[in-house]
């Protein structure tokens, strides 16, 4: 058995080289800050947060997909955890009223998604207040951060400006808590902002392309890329499992690590002040399901493990047979054909 289906060549290179799939979210529609409600509390106000709901829907637009973007890769990057960011039921936001380690990369992959979105739609040339960033001809210079190519070489005319995302960010995320900077919420709150965006600043490369006849790179021009967001998810996961428990500091304007011999954290790192939930059975004020009914891998010693996701329950194991396309063929041009197959996959879910 046959099916067809038509697809662009570009799409079906795609669909092979891509391992993964992402949902977009509708912008406004169940995100953990939703900027027309965040827009409304500031609208009479004074103030950066104001000036952009009131005078720049442009840009608002941007930090609404911004957002949006920081939500869906939360869920692909905890969707082996047994709180798996969920928005069903205002889950996200209930759990945003506490101050964990989930809160913290939340609100870290929040900021990184707003300076993200709207760095790349000033680059793409949205009027959303903005131009490209122009860098001078390199000089010699020392510096190893970040590293710079090697040999003769000028700045292309326009880069991603990614100090202007990093503003705009702060000004619709930061400035509405500057009044009560020493509240330790607060205080938790914008270093985990700051961590974010650093995650996509501290990870752009230096991209160069050759210039000349028969590719003699006679000039070679470069230019500064952000990383794709899936890279700076993949960073602030990694940031999350490694985040400090933080205390008040003796200032009453700053925090310190709970443990004495604990290193300070440094701006990159994700802190947080409350313990985690444990996320085993629903619990409305929490903003758990819990996770009975849950896939798990009964191989895995991680996360995703029926050990650890299943909270000692157990679990129990079902075959079902399922049709999958297989051995699929491009036919020029443009369409890709593929067989049916049945085959038996093997599912355990938790008790």
């Amino acid at each position: 058995m046959h099916t067809v289906i038509c697809v662009p060549a570009s799409i079906y290179l795609l669909l092979i080289i891509t391992p993964y799939t992402t949902s977009w979210w509708a912008v406004g529609s169940h995100l953990v800050m939703d900027p027309n409600q965040t827009c409304k509390r500031a609208r009479w106000s004074r103030g950066k947060m104001s000036d952009i709901c009131n005078n720049k829907p442009g840009l608002l637009n941007q930090i609404a997909k911004g957002i949006a973007l920081g939500q869906t890769e939360c869920q692909y990057q905890f969707r082996y955890r047994r709180w798996n960011c969920t928005s069903t039921k205002r889950s996200i936001k209930k759990v945003m009223l506490r101050d964990t380690r989930e809160t913290g990369f939340v609100n870290a992959i929040i900021a990184a998604g707003i300076t993200f979105q709207v760095t790349r739609a000033c680059t793409k040339g949205e009027q959303i207040g903005c131009s490209c960033s122009k860098r001078k001809r390199r000089k010699n210079s020392r510096k190893k951060n970040p590293p710079l190519p090697e040999g003769n070489w000028e700045w292309d005319g326009c880069g991603e400006n990614i100090e202007f995302g990093i503003k705009k960010s702060k000004d619709f995320l930061d400035t509405r808590y500057r009044r009560r900077s020493s509240d330790m919420k607060t205080l938790v709150k914008l270093h985990n902002y700051v961590a974010g965006r650093l995650a996509v600043k501290n990870n752009m490369v230096t991209v160069c392309k050759c210039h000349g006849l028969s590719g003699s790179c006679t000039l070679k021009t470069c230019t500064r890329r952000m990383p794709t967001f899936r890279e700076v998810g993949n960073r602030l996961k990694e940031r999350f499992d490694g985040a400090a428990k933080v205390i008040a500091g003796n200032d009453g304007q700053s925090f310190m690590p709970e443990g004495e011999t604990i290193k300070p954290p440094g701006r990159g790192d994700l802190v947080y002040s409350e313990e985690s939930p444990l996320y085993c059975v629903p619990n409305n004020t929490l903003g758990s399901f819990g996770t009975q009914g849950r896939i798990c891998n009964d191989t895995s010693q991680g996360e995703e493990g029926c050990g650890i996701l299943c909270c000692g329950r157990g679990y129990s194991t079902h075959t079902e047979e399922v049709k999958v396309n297989c051995n699929c063929t491009f036919k020029y041009c443009c369409e890709v054909q593929c067989d049916i197959c049945k085959v038996t996959e093997r599912k355990n879910i938790c008790l």
